[in-house]
């Protein structure tokens, strides 16, 4: 089997081509600088067809597309929302045309997208069938999942990987609050009383291999541990974990003069389920925060 990733060096990317390699799986990694050997292939996301040549997905049973600027990089400028937009809904339209160009078309493509397609769903409980919400993110994600639209009425088995929050030392939301709580400093945001939506890096990886497989699933398909936490309940598994205190609550106000619109992604809730991997037979390694956060901390790589 030859799966080709692009994101390949990065949190999710990095782990799933470590865990296809593993098994003896070839992986090309579709890289942006000159490539540095034979299991690398340059591309350019800001090109026609990603500047690649007809035949560089020849032979490739499957496409991975995990790039995109992180969301939470800066405050939500003009400048940034354009740079956000850009890396996930140019690249990705620049990589379907690649695929509908190829002699020999890829026949499964799985795409990074994102829980925020909801936007704030308070204390109501959604999966896929629940329409967009509102807001900039939402709007994004939108036009993201739109983007892959004419490979999937080309007959590809298109997968919206709708990710929620990645557990993992190694990066993603949690590597940045490791020091403040080991410093005791670790605090609630808000309320507290808003829902995350997380799933841990194995259960990731374990998905996408699983929807790789998993012939009779297209579209939407929510990456996120079934059980999601409040930021209180997130903030206290992991000071548990730490064996620290973390008595601190950071004001909502001081947090949306800090952030501006960016501020929304840590106030508001998100509680979403993964219908559609639970009914599909998918079975999660971590369902519980606790040994979530345990397995996260310990090493963070996906096996």
């Amino acid at each position: 089997m030859r799966i080709a990733i692009t994101g390949a060096t990065g949190l999710i990317g990095a782990a799933l081509t470590q865990s296809l390699s593993d098994d003896g799986i070839d992986v090309i990694r579709l890289v942006r600088r000159p490539p540095a050997g034979a299991g690398e292939v340059r591309w350019d996301p800001g090109a026609e067809a990603g500047g690649l040549r007809a035949e560089s997905l020849a032979g490739v049973d499957a496409l991975v597309h995990l790039s995109g600027a992180p969301v939470a990089g800066g405050r939500w400028t003009d400048d940034r929302k354009r740079e956000l937009r850009a890396s996930r809904i140019d690249s990705t339209t620049a990589l379907v045309r690649a695929v509908l160009s190829a002699p020999q078309r890829p026949p499964v493509l799985l795409v990074a997208s994102a829980i925020g397609w909801y936007g704030d769903t308070g204390d109501r409980e959604v999966d896929e069938s629940a329409p967009a919400g509102h807001g900039f993110l939402a709007d994004l994600v939108r036009d993201w999942e739109a983007a892959t639209k004419p490979a999937a009425d080309a007959g590809v088995r298109v997968v919206n990987l709708r990710s929620g929050i990645v557990l993992s030392r190694r990066g993603g939301m949690l590597k940045p609050l490791l020091l403040p709580f080991r410093l005791g400093l670790g605090a609630r945001i808000g309320p507290g009383t808003q829902y995350l939506s997380w799933i841990s890096i194995e259960d990731h990886v374990g998905a996408c291999r699983f929807l790789l497989a998993a012939n009779q699933l297209s579209g939407p398909v929510n990456l996120t541990a079934p059980t999601p936490v409040t930021n209180a309940e997130f903030t206290a598994a992991l000071a548990r974990q730490l064996h620290r205190p973390a008595p601190f609550v950071v004001p909502a106000a001081l947090v949306r003069t800090a952030l501006g619109e960016l501020s929304g992604e840590l106030l508001s809730s998100s509680r979403v389920r993964p219908a559609r991997l639970e009914q599909a037979g998918f079975a999660f390694r971590y369902p519980q925060i606790g040994p979530a956060m345990t397995a996260a901390l310990a090493d963070g790589s996906a096996k």
